[in-house]
């Protein structure tokens, strides 16, 4: 399982725009990302309870 930080695209050239790594609160983050969805890495793939973030097709072969 992974962190909020983990789901942030630090290339997204909104990142440094937004100043996200320097906020404490996860409330804070949530907040900036809903208010630009680039600051997510994509894709986002669910398989059932599972789930990957970033291009991993390594994985998604193993879940055929």
């Amino acid at each position: 399982m992974g962190t909020l930080d983990d789901l942030i695209n630090e290339k997204s050239k909104y990142y440094e725009q937004s100043f996200i790594r320097y906020l404490a609160s996860t409330d804070a983050k949530i907040e900036k990302i809903l208010e630009n969805g680039e600051l997510l890495k994509t894709p986002i793939v669910r398989n059932g309870k599972l789930a990957t973030v970033g291009y991993q097709p390594e994985i998604w072969k193993k879940w055929e």
